[in-house]
């Protein structure tokens, strides 16, 4: 089943062959010869850059390694404790391989005007304590430069460990395709729960099925520039899972560009524009608020409120809002 959504759903095939390398300009690219296949467990190789949180044996948090020092994620609030590490270059969580690799924590910058209540700027970056080497197995992602634009309809993907249909985690990494929600649209599907603001970015599908969930938080919302994958979002909030006319809500990485250029030390993240074809259908979407009540009722979901929208954005945050204690690595 799929990634952390509550369905079941095949989506098309896209074969990738691409060459190895070990230079940050060839971020973004996939050095095995992997299936994309929306819904299903993700191949070993397939999103090198995947990593994934651990305290104690328990992974609580996705993120994506942007170089060979950094990990990209969501807002983290709690104190580094020497069980903290980060996995990568997996597919799966409790199965030994030797493409794994455990790196521990050595600092965590999140963004100084992030807003709790909003998550407006949800965004941190984690160093890890040592660098680590490229393999075919690990690999950086680009990140999309600040004059990046993402139009309604464009095919992205998601990928993480979290919650699935079943309600339990997934220890297998789990991939799903969803198309980006133009702002206009998703505010309007928001607008009686949630601010949607310009560093945000919305993706899902008009009758849900596909999203992400609990325990995906962190993870990497990607689209494709000819060979290379671009990070457009990171996973932030929504309103339960995968529900219908309710699209995930990310991050926009491409406003931080400078935040992160000036945060990170070492070689820098490579930042690729992203400049969709044709036009926006979204910059002429009209919000109709009667409307919107029923295609909800048709697409077989309740109407917004504000109860719904506190309790599930309590519970898809709870991995990133934790505190274990004090930490020296």
């Amino acid at each position: 089943c799929l990634y952390s959504p509550l369905i079941c759903i095949t989506c098309c095939i896209c074969p990738s062959l691409l060459i190895f390398s070990s230079s940050l300009s060839e971020c973004g690219r996939l050095a095995t010869n992997t299936r994309i296949i929306g819904g299903l467990d993700a191949n070993l190789g397939t999103w090198p850059w995947q990593a994934s949180l651990h305290q104690n044996g328990f992974s609580f948090c996705g993120g994506s390694l942007i170089n060979n020092q950094w990990v990209l994620t969501a807002h983290v609030q709690f104190f580094l404790y020497p069980s903290h590490h980060f996995q990568l270059g997996i597919v799966e969580l409790d199965v030994t391989s030797p493409h794994r690799v455990n790196v521990k924590l050595a600092q965590i910058i999140c963004h100084p005007e992030y807003d709790s209540r909003t998550f407006n700027n949800d965004i941190c970056l984690l160093r890890l304590s040592k660098p680590v080497k490229f393999t075919k197995y690990i690999q950086p992602i680009c990140l999309p430069s600040e004059t990046s634009d993402f139009h309604d309809g464009d095919k992205a993907w998601v990928t993480g460990f979290g919650v699935t249909a079943t309600g339990s985690s997934s220890n297998k990494l789990k991939e799903v395709d969803v198309p980006i929600v133009g702002r206009k649209r998703c505010t309007c599907y928001y607008k009686r729960s949630a601010l949607i603001t310009d560093n945000m970015i919305c993706a899902g599908y008009f009758r849900g099925g596909k999203d992400a969930c609990q325990g995906d938080s962190g993870g990497p919302l990607m689209i494709k520039k000819g060979g290379n994958w671009i990070q457009a979002g990171i996973v932030s909030m929504g309103e339960g899972c995968a529900l219908p006319l309710t699209p995930g809500v990310y991050t926009r990485v491409s406003n931080y560009e400078s935040w992160i250029k000036d945060m990170v030390t070492g070689t820098k993240p490579r930042f690729l524009t992203f400049t969709p074809s044709g036009s926006d259908k979204d910059s002429s979407y009209f919000c109709n608020l009667d409307g919107l009540v029923d295609e909800k009722a048709l697409a077989g979901g309740e109407n917004l409120s504000p109860f719904n929208h506190s309790l599930a954005f309590s519970i898809l945050t709870t991995c990133l809002h934790v505190f274990f204690g004090k930490e020296y690595i």
